[in-house]
């Protein structure tokens, strides 16, 4: 008789340890879960930040931020997204909020200065540089106070912070650029066109410093092209600015003869030069 009851008993135990189990293992089938989402999340957050179109990393960044506004990943992610986006002054309005909050960091705060210069709002730019403390050097930060130096004159400054930020990135063709830019608008042609050549040797596909070292050899009635790399539309443009230059400076034949030359070498018709040809052409007929 005794043999019901304990049936009953161990069933019972069973069923009460089969309740413990289950509910132990949804908790840790919870616990994964969460565990997997975070991972998927931050490949996303990756994701968006890198290949996605700028416009829908900005939609899936505000939507986050909105559910999580203390994340500032998210915070971070939607300022960063808003500047791929070109959206500048909304981008400024998103990292100066970035930086009200406790886990802000110092490359935060450059990046509001970056987003503020490119929005145009220079001075505010400069007051946020200066608060942050001299011992954070870093090549955008280096970077944005050569630009804050050029836009005052303070050329020795420039100077200075240019050479660098090129000593603190393995990629320094845009900063060379910008610094032979900066040498060109003062007049220092000679060393433009170096530093134009300088940014090319490390980016050769960079056609801004092509143009500008044509812009600082034309300063210097140096109307031949540079041995650099370019394909025939680049050598086109690049004989079209070449031409303007010259006629700049009085060179009117010469640059008549450098438009007749980026026509003929462009692969397909070269409606710029046309114009600037068939303009000349009149002005000489009319004269």
């Amino acid at each position: 008789m005794r043999h019901p009851i304990l049936m009953t008993a161990c069933l019972a135990g069973a069923v009460l340890v089969s309740g413990c189990a289950d509910k132990d293992g949804d908790a840790t089938v919870e616990r994964a879960f969460q565990d997997v989402n975070v991972v998927d999340e931050t490949n996303l957050n990756d994701v968006m930040l890198t290949v996605a179109d700028p416009n829908e990393a900005v939609d899936y960044f505000a939507r986050s931020a909105s559910k999580s506004p203390e994340r500032i990943d998210f915070q971070r992610g939607l300022a960063v997204s808003l500047v791929r986006a070109k959206r500048y002054t909304e981008a400024a309005a998103a990292f100066g909020k970035l930086t009200r909050m406790p886990e802000a960091t110092a490359d935060d705060r450059v990046d509001y200065a970056d987003a503020l210069l490119r929005s145009g709002n220079w001075a505010q730019a400069e007051q946020e540089l200066d608060a942050i403390p001299p011992t954070h050097e870093t090549f955008n930060r280096y970077r944005l106070e050569a630009m804050l130096a050029d836009s005052n004159k303070e050329w020795t400054k420039a100077d200075s912070f240019y050479e660098i930020a090129v000593g603190l990135t393995t990629r320094p063709a845009g900063v060379m650029n910008n610094w032979g830019y900066s040498k060109l608008t003062r007049g220092d042609y000679q060393a433009a066109e170096r530093l134009f050549g300088e940014a090319i040797r490390q980016d050769d596909t960079l056609f801004t410093a092509k143009n500008n070292m044509v812009l600082a050899r034309g300063a210097q009635r140096n109307y031949s092209l540079p041995v650099i790399a370019m394909d025939q539309s680049e050598r086109a443009q690049l004989l079209h600015t070449m031409a303007l230059s010259a006629i700049k400076q009085g060179d009117v034949e010469t640059g008549k003869s450098l438009l007749r030359d980026a026509i003929d070498t462009h692969p397909q018709h070269f409606e710029a030069a046309v114009r600037s040809l068939r303009a000349l052409e009149a002005n000489v007929s009319n004269g």
